[in-house]
This record gives structure tokens, sequence and C-alpha cells, in this order.
């Protein structure tokens, strides 16, 4: 298993490390002003190379694309198909993404699978396909790389130690 391979899988299903870059640096820019999209797409390329992460998008995608086939088993199919609202195996999945960065990564995805910023919004529409998992697992790389960026932020308050 690859980053390449992950990347590859992302930009068959219509999704690009620049598209999850930019929700990242919409997510990081006003705590981080220096911030640029080069850093973006790096922290996600480094969300990416996590094998947990790329194991979980295989998976999701797997599951996405044998909707799209109808070769998932009732009432699997129906579910998916309708992307039920009490279904929350993609949630569950995407949090164990945004967890590998910390707390931060938590309420970030939580902002993103409400406001269903770029991308995204795009894969939640269901104009082409099923993406199900899809839509959380962008949404989990991109909160997080936001949190990757947010802990290795040179411009954070440091706290001393009075030593009185």
């Amino acid at each position: 298993m690859s980053m390449a391979l992950a990347e590859a899988m992302l930009s068959r299903r219509g999704v690009s490390v620049t598209a999850i870059a930019d929700i990242v640096y919409r997510l990081q820019r006003k705590y981080h002003p220096a911030l640029t999209m080069q850093q973006c797409e790096e922290s996600v390329r480094a969300v990416l190379g996590k094998r947990e992460v790329q194991y979980t998008l295989f998976t999701g995608i797997a599951l996405d694309e044998l909707a799209e086939q109808k070769l998932l088993p009732q009432p699997l199919q129906s579910i998916m198909e309708q992307d039920e609202p009490l279904y929350g195996v993609d949630e569950t999945m995407a949090l164990g993404v945004t967890s590998i960065y910390g707390m931060i990564g938590l309420t970030s995805f939580g902002y993103l699978d409400k406001e269903k910023i770029g991308v995204i919004e795009t894969l939640n529409e269901k104009k082409d396909g099923i993406h199900v998992f899809l839509d959380d697992l962008v949404a989990g790389i991109a909160a997080a790389a936001s949190s990757r960026i947010a802990h290795n932020n040179p411009d954070a308050t440091r706290y001393t130690i009075d030593k009185d």
C-alpha cells in the first residue's frame, strides 16, 4: 500500500490533494496568517501517508463503489443508496482518521460534516455516484491535516512557568 495508491483512488473518485488542501487552508488561515497552499498539500500528503488512513480510505471507497454497482446485500444496499441519516458507520470510520492529530481534529470534522465545504459539498450532492463514505473520509483527512498544521504552527502561543 502506498500514498500514491491512495491519491490515485481519490483522483479516480474526483478528489484531488489540492481540493482537500483548499479545505485545510480555509480551516487554518485565520490562525496561521503565513500559511501557504503548499503547506496544506504537504499536510494532506502526510495524513495520506499513514497506513491506517490508507486502509480506511480503501475500505470506504470500495463500499461506495460496490453500492454504485448494486453489489451490496440488502438492507445495506438501500441504506447506501438513500444515504440514510442514521447510518453513522461512515462518520465512525472518518473519526478514526480525525483522531490522528488530537482532539482539534474532532471539532474540525464536526464543522466540516455540517458545513460541507468545497469538494465535500460536491461529493455530498451525489450527482455522479454514491459517496456515503468518501465525503466523510475527505472531511476526516482535511480535519486531520488541519490539526497537524495547528500543532506545528510556529506562531502559536508558548507558555512558560513562572519561577518566583
